[in-house]
This record gives structure tokens, C-alpha cells and sequence, in this order.
């Protein structure tokens, strides 16, 4: 604990972790970490939103408090910004810097409209400061965090920050939990073709396939409004139909900066249905007009392979790069003298990092642990064949 934070702060902070660790979800993580927060760190509007630690890219679920989120013009604006323009404090530069927390006026020495972010979203959204925060843990971000402070209030303060950054972890962890709870079983007969939509290079649908609404609503299914808008006195407004989910907007930017050569890589994420509680992968392609230019997005939503499943999963489990590399190898089949050659290691040191590897994921079988890691994940439908065959899979 940090020698300047007083009885009070010290205590609140351990309640919130407190019911953070406790939360039966990530949603409800970010709600009462939200309620809580602002006991530590008052502030009017914020942003919070669950990343694939691979790619950093948002996902599910996301919540907004007092700000504007509905209009799918501004959401693709925010993003697109987040990913085209460089500013201070981006999520990005956040997620590899020391200190995974900043405010706006502290980083701009209090010119804040040095920012295009403040110039375009803060201020007419009438707040005067922002502090982010990017939960991270290993080597990937969980989360965002973005908190706002209304024109006239003072700016977040070195302690606030100080604060924030003192949450990257312990939430970044917490989220990184509910990545190991195991997805319910498929339901035979449910459609699981992909999804197929093409956008305009500003975001709008232009057509899709059958198959693209029903994911559209199932990965749309965890994003929260506080507080709901009202579409007349008394009467909450319907979700947007027209506005994509919060992960179509941040992998369709990631998409435009690519073909701008803003941004390097491929533009994919992954999540896990709210709906179905199984992961899902969206990936998008910028296409080309007959002059060369960045035109139209394609963009795909459909059940997530080993591959795709694989990598966040061993992370959720705080494998290290060689555990990774030995638990991918346990799950193609390879025996100990196998592994042993294949990585230059005695079988005695490949023995080691095994048991370490069944104390991490708490299995005590090669059957085991490829059971826990991929089988719970996905469902069967999902699965290479003979993934999870005896025979692939020897024992010592």
C-alpha cells in the first residue's frame, strides 16, 4: 500500500477489489468497481470496456455512464480516432507504458486542447478532464477504462492517478478469470454459419448475409448504458438496431488503419458470447477501390477456431512463453522426448515445466489439461478432429 493514501482511501480500495474478485461476471465487475471508484476518484461519465488481450482491441462487454454511446456515428468516430490519430494518452500507448494510467490536462500540462480527442469528444460531451486507464496483467490489457470530470471541476490530480494505476492489475486479473470459466454446450440444430457484412468506409452496413443478424445480437448483448436515454417521459429508448456492437466498431478501425498503413498486423478479435457464453472471433479486411484507395470493410463474426481460442485462453492462465510453447505441443500429441527435441531441453527440465503447467491450470493429466484449456472453451462442434482422442494425447 502506497505510504501516502490514508486509512480511508486504503480502505475503500480494498473493498472494491474486494467485490471486483467477487463479481460473477465481467459486466458486473465493471458496475461495482464503478460504484465504488468513484469513493476513491469522483468523476461524472466514464467509458469501460473489455479488450482481447491479444490484439487490444475492445470487445464485450462494454458499459457507459453519462456519456454518449448510442449514435453509432460517434462510437465509430471515437474508435476510429482511437486507432487513425495520434494523440496523448491513447489505449494503445497506455497498455506498454510504466504506468498504465493518465489524465488529459496532466499530460497536456493543462492545455488540453492540444488534444483531438478533447476537441472532439470530451469538451462537447461537456467534461474538461479524462483519465485513463488500461487493465493489464501479463502481457496483455483486459480492459479500458476511460473516466470523465465535468468543465469547472478541478483536473485530475498525481494522487488520482496514482490510484487508477494502483487498479490496473487486481481488476485486469479479476476479468482474466472469468476467461477461464468453461462456455455452456452447443445446442444441436443452433445456426453457427458465419456472418458476412460489408460496410461503407464510414461504418455504415451496406448488406449481409442471413446469418450476419443473428450474431450482430448476439455479440451485441453486453453493452451498458448508465443512465438508459429516454425515447419519451417515462419510456426507455430500444437499443439501435442500426449501430454495431462495440467490437465491429474497434475491429473495423483496426481494419482502416491497416490499409492507411497507420497500424501493422491484422485486424481480429475475440470474445465470448453474451449470449451463448462461447467464443467468437470478428475479423475485417479494408478492401480496394479501382484507384487504389481505401474503400469498402468487409467484415466476418463466426465461432472461433482452437487457434483463435488457444491464445487467451493459455494467457488467462499466466503460462509463460516456454509453458505455452510446451502445453501447445502436449495438446498436437507430443511426448516428453519429442518435446525434449524439439526444443532443445532434457526431458528431465520438460518434466518440470509440465508438473508447473498442471499446478497453474489445476489438471493432473495430459487429458486433463487439454480438456480444460480448449474442450470447456468451445464447443465440440468446434474441435479438430481427434484434438481430444486418447491416442493424441499420451500420458507419461
Amino acid at each position: 500500500m502506497n505510504g501516502s493514501w490514508n486509512a480511508t482511501t486504503a480502505d475503500h480500495h480494498a473493498l472494491l477489489l474486494k467485490h471486483a474478485a467477487a463479481a460473477e461476471s465481467i459486466a458486473e465487475l465493471f458496475r461495482v468497481t464503478s460504484q465504488h471508484l468513484r469513493r476513491l476518484i469522483p468523476y461524472d461519465g466514464s467509458g469501460w470496456f473489455a479488450t482481447d488481450p491479444a490484439t487490444g482491441l475492445p470487445t464485450a462487454p462494454s458499459r457507459a455512464e453519462s456519456v454518449c454511446s448510442h449514435d453509432p456515428d460517434v462510437c465509430m468516430a471515437y474508435w476510429e480516432r482511437e486507432f487513425l490519430t495520434q494523440d496523448v494518452n491513447l489505449f494503445r500507448d497506455l497498455a506498454r507504458a510504466p504506468v498504465p494510467a493518465a489524465a488529459l490536462r496532466a499530460a497536456t500540462r493543462d492545455r488540453p486542447a492540444r488534444s483531438a480527442r478533447y476537441l472532439e469528444f470530451v469538451r462537447p460531451w461537456g467534461f474538461g478532464d479524462e483519465l485513463r486507464v488500461v487493465l493489464r496483467a501479463g502481457r496483455g490489457a483486459w480492459g479500458y477504462v476511460a473516466l470523465l470530470r465535468k468543465q469547472g471541476r478541478p483536473a485530475f490530480d498525481t494522487h488520482e492517478i496514482e490510484l487508477a494505476a494502483s487498479l490496473s492489475t487486481p481488476l485486469a486479473e479479476a476479468i482474466r478469470v472469468h476467461a477461464q470459466q468453461p462456455a455452456r454446450p452447443l445446442v444441436p440444430g443452433e445456426g453457427h454459419e458465419p456472418g458476412l457484412m460489408l460496410f461503407s468506409s464510414d461504418g455504415v452496413l451496406i448488406s449481409s448475409n442471413d446469418a450476419a443478424h443473428g450474431w450482430l445480437e448476439e455479440v451485441r448483448g453486453d453493452c451498458f448504458v448508465d443512465p438508459p436515454r429516454l425515447a419519451a417521459p417515462g419510456v426507455l429508448e430500444a437499443p439501435d438496431a442500426a449501430s454495431p456492437p462495440m467490437v465491429v466498431f474497434g475491429t473495423l478501425m483496426q481494419a482502416r488503419a491497416i490499409a492507411e498503413a497507420r497500424e501493422r498486423g491484422i485486424a481480429r478479435a475475440r470474445l465470448r458470447s453474451p449470449v451463448t457464453g462461447q467464443w467468437v472471433v470478428c475479423h475485417a479486411s479494408c478492401l480496394r477501390n479501382p484507384d487504389g484507395r481505401p474503400g469498402n470493410l468487409a467484415l466476418v463474426i463466426e465461432p472461433a477456431k482452437a487457434a483463435e481460442i488457444a491464445p487467451i485462453i493459455v494467457q488467462a492462465y499466466e503460462l509463460s512463453p516456454r509453458e505455452q510453447e510446451i502445453t501447445q505441443l502436449i495438446a498436437q500429441g507430443a511426448a516428453t522426448a519429442e518435446i525434449a527435441g524439439r526444443l532443445s531441453l532434457s526431458a528431465h527440465t520438460i518434466r518440470d515445466y509440465i508438473k508447473a503447467i498442471f499446478e497453474k491450470v489445476g489438471v493432473s493429466s495430459r487429458g486433463e489439461l487439454v480438456a480444460r484449456l480448449f474442450a470447456e472453451h468451445y464447443a465440440p462442434l468446434h474441435f479438430e478432429p481427434g484434438n481430444l482422442d486418447a491416442a493424441a494425447c499420451p500420458e507419461e
